[in-house]
């Protein structure tokens, strides 16, 4: 059986790899922030990743969110509110969508039915006969947190 330890060592030896590919180390900053979204489990803001770990420095942790980005290693998510949220790159964690509350903010993931898949197949499947080449899908549900309802 697996330990969990074992998959968050593959997590780093990926994040190791992508950031390496990209011309960059994987500094001690960069490290706390993937700890920082593993442990949270959903998209952060990055007041909301500031405030889980206060080692972090504002300026290095969105320098580094953003290289994270451009690393492949994070994601940025749309909320509905001003702060772009973070996470893990679903290439790392799994394909997923999102709740997103409309009154605070908060981005949880969701996991949809495969027969929902199923029909995003089919719709990527129509787009690419016109000849658009589709990288990805997204699917995020609008409404209101329990915390706010």
């Amino acid at each position: 059986m697996a330990h969990p330890d074992d998959d968050e060592s593959d997590l780093h030896a990926a994040v190791d790899i992508r950031l390496r590919a990209a011309g960059m180390r994987n500094s001690r900053s960069r490290q706390v922030v993937v700890d920082v979204l593993v442990r949270a489990g959903r998209p952060l803001s990055l007041p909301e990743i500031l405030d889980a770990d206060a080692e972090l420095a504002q300026s290095s942790a969105y320098r580094n969110l953003v290289e994270l980005v451009d690393a492949g290693v994070t994601r940025r998510v749309e909320s509905a509110d001003d702060h772009t949220r973070f996470e893990l790159h679903e290439s790392l964690t799994g394909h997923h969508h999102h709740l997103v509350c409309t009154s605070c903010g908060r981005v949880e993931d969701f996991d949809v039915p495969d027969d929902f898949e199923a029909g995003i197949d089919v719709m990527v499947d129509a787009a690419e006969s016109q000849g658009f080449r589709i990288d990805a899908h997204r699917f995020d549900l609008l409404g209101r947190c329990a915390r706010c309802s």
